[in-house]
């Protein structure tokens, strides 16, 4: 199971772990209270959650954007920086406001694996730096990624690469490899 209801987090770990059948939450099902104070205690809780809904062995993400001239803000409040019923466009508009371009940008991206059978549990780690372009650009991606230059693709925001590209060098694609290798072939 990938705990998680958005589906553009879905079919980006479908594209990561190919060979493996993954499910989002059920329809309807709660979001667990991310209440941690770090990614990765966040996607622990929601990994945690996951497994107890589905019984199953669950991967969840916590992930976002900081920014060194906000002091590593909006961090893990990224999905909801512009206010709590707000959507990646306000998030945006909000980054564009506050920030400069040229800024020194990085994301991060913490995966838990939680497996409700053998009790094991793993956090790792990935991360992309970056800065933020003159102007948003690109169709592809979703959150900040117009925004976001990322230093393995100078000149070209997450938006403008394809999924393979970005997968190559994105944070959750290096945390993803990272999480492939902790856990083998399970």
């Amino acid at each position: 199971m990938l705990a998680t209801h958005n589906e553009h987090k879905l079919s980006e770990f479908a594209r990561l772990l190919p060979g493996h059948e993954l499910v989002g939450l059920p329809a309807g099902s709660e979001a667990p209270v991310e209440d941690g104070d770090s990614f990765a205690a966040n996607a622990l809780i929601k990994a945690r959650a996951g497994a107890a809904i589905s019984d199953l062995p669950t991967v969840a993400d916590d992930s976002g954007i900081c920014v060194e001239r906000l002091a590593g803000a909006p961090g893990i409040f990224s999905a909801r920086w512009a206010g709590e019923q707000c959507d990646d466009a306000a998030n945006l508009k909000k980054l564009i406001d506050q920030t400069e371009p040229g800024d020194r940008l990085e994301y991060i991206c913490a995966i838990a694996y939680c497996d409700p059978q053998s009790g094991t549990e793993q956090v790792v780690e990935g991360s992309c730096l970056g800065i933020r372009a003159a102007e948003p650009r690109g169709s592809g991606g979703f959150g900040y990624d117009p925004a976001f230059e990322p230093v393995g693709a100078p000149g070209q925001t997450m938006a403008e690469l394809s999924g393979a590209e970005k997968d190559r060098i994105s944070h959750r694609g290096n945390a993803v490899r990272e999480l492939s290798e902790l856990l083998g072939d399970r």
